[in-house]
């Protein structure tokens, strides 16, 4: 994993200077100064002849043009490997890039988890078929990443394309770094490729992070000069640089819509910005420790929601400390702890008086699927009546275990592959969907029909039984078996009422 680190107390840092050596007197002639010392002269050893002839060799000439727009090889891209995700290598091959970009960029927000957990996979899955010259769909990838609040990973993708390679990425590169507290790297690769940088701004901030706060001071006044920065930009930068010239002046006016150097800069100025009516990424920056338990609860909750962080993680989050105060995330926290600490103890009466509160307050939450996969298999004893317990271990990756249950019902049979006697219109169009499977589209790679038939999933969870019915064929159609069954039983026990 990345490893973190924390921005010094800005302003404090004091510019040193080397002593000067003691000058030597010049030499009448100046060229003498510089001249190495004589070196014994060595004669070559004896030598073949190089050639037979005098006659030219044939010399190869490529222009140089056609050198640079020669077509690359293709690359492989992605963190996880095919025998991992069980998705082929070739699996955005077939459809152009700018198609796959305009998929991603279409696709609506994912309400299942099964549904966001196959796109994630989809996103990480090491591919190929794509030429490494052209970035519109690797750019779109990242996107989707950081869209999703998921910084590593897109960090990570971003660091085996080489972000040096292209502004585009670096772009990304620095923001994400400022967003995770770790933007000494890109720092240093655009203080050694100035032409990188995403603005005259970044370098100001850049030279400023590398102690060199006087070349930075001297840069802003420049861009002042030139405007080449926008002017509420310059005084935030200002205040960065030199705090002490404004310390009795009042507070910088908080801009609705900070950039990542802005969200930084005015957190060292001591105004921290909320996230929480920001983009999801921002959410990543209050699980550092300079952000409160509250803020840090929010912004796990944000992440987990969204697949971008681990159940375990955000468990962690939830046991730091006792909540000391009550109404939403505080409810939450204690409602959870409670349920753990009935587990702890062994009770099968505390676990059955804790279990509703805790399942209905993460379920409210858009966080069911996060307590089923922390605690399913904790509850598997219990799943022989209809319950909370059968909700929960139906809902996580063990809904399978729930099928040996003695009550056959709509939900058991459907956690067996075979829904059948659906009572409503939703259960029908489910039925429906388990009765057929259909073939990949033809003419399109395994990624572009999957991203439509996630699409078309998300018409369904929305109400649209007939594309309900289609993606749970579509998923069954290319062996996503366990995706189609997980989806269909989130959607009937994780939907509101």
């Amino acid at each position: 994993m990345r490893i973190r680190w924390h921005i010094s107390a800005l302003g404090a840092l004091l510019a040193t200077f080397p002593a000067h050596a003691e000058e030597k007197p010049l030499s009448a002639i100046e060229w003498l100064d510089n001249q190495p010392a004589a070196q014994p002269v060595v004669l070559a050893p004896a030598e073949p002849d190089v050639a037979k002839d005098g006659s030219v060799a044939d010399v190869a000439v490529t222009p140089l043009d056609a050198a640079q727009n020669a077509p690359l090889a293709p690359k492989v891209i992605g963190l996880v490997p095919s025998n991992i995700t069980g998705l082929p290598q070739s699996l955005w091959a077939g459809t152009p890039a700018q198609d796959l970009s305009r998929r991603i960029h279409g696709l609506p927000d994912l309400g299942l988890p099964a549904a966001r957990s196959l796109y994630f996979t989809m996103l990480l899955a090491t591919s190929d078929g794509l030429l490494e010259q052209d970035m519109t769909f690797q750019l779109a990838r990242i996107d989707a990443l950081i869209a999703l609040g998921a910084l590593d990973p897109a960090l990570a993708l971003l660091e085996q394309m080489d972000p040096t390679t292209d502004e585009r990425l670096m772009q990304r590169y620095f923001d994400a770094s400022l967003l995770h507290g770790t933007e000494d790297a890109p720092c240093a690769q655009l203080t050694a490729a100035p032409r990188l940088a995403p603005s005259y701004a970044s370098r100001v901030f850049c030279t400023a992070r590398s102690g060199d706060w006087k070349t930075a001071s001297l840069m802003l006044g420049t861009a002042r000069v030139l405007d080449v920065i926008p002017s509420e930009t310059a005084t935030m930068l200002e205040r960065f640089l030199d705090p002490d010239l404004f310390e009795n002046e009042p507070a910088l006016p908080r801009p609705q819509t900070p950039d990542a150097l802005g969200f930084r800069i005015f957190e060292a100025l001591g105004q921290r910005l909320s996230t929480q009516n920001l983009p999801r990424v921002f959410a990543n920056a209050d699980l550092r420790d300079v952000a409160g338990w509250k803020a840090q609860l929010e912004a796990s909750e944000r992440l987990a929601r969204s697949g971008a962080l681990p159940a375990n993680r955000l468990l962690g989050i939830y046991s730091e400390r006792r909540p000391a105060a009550s109404g939403s995330v505080w409810d939450r926290v204690s409602a959870v702890q409670r349920f753990e600490t009935a587990l702890r103890t062994g009770s099968a009466d505390a676990v059955s008086k804790t279990l509703p509160t805790a399942w209905a307050q993460m379920r409210a939450a858009g966080l069911g699927d996060v307590f089923a996969t922390l605690f399913a298999e904790q509850l598997l004893d219990r799943v022989e009546k209809p319950g909370v317990a059968l909700d929960v271990v139906l809902t996580s990756s063990l809904y399978e275990s729930a099928a040996l249950g003695a009550e056959a019902d709509f939900l058991r049979s459907l956690s067996k592959g075979s829904p059948a006697n659906p009572q409503s219109p939703i259960e029908t169009a489910i039925t429906a969907g388990f009765s057929a499977a259909l073939p990949p589209q033809a003419g399109v790679s395994l990624g572009a029909h999957l991203l439509d038939t996630l699409s078309a999933l998300q018409d369904g969870v929305e109400g649209d039984m007939g594309q309900l019915s289609r993606a749970i064929s579509s998923l069954r159609g290319v062996g996503l078996e366990d995706t189609a069954r997980r989806s269909a039983l989130q959607l009937l026990i994780l939907a509101p009422s």
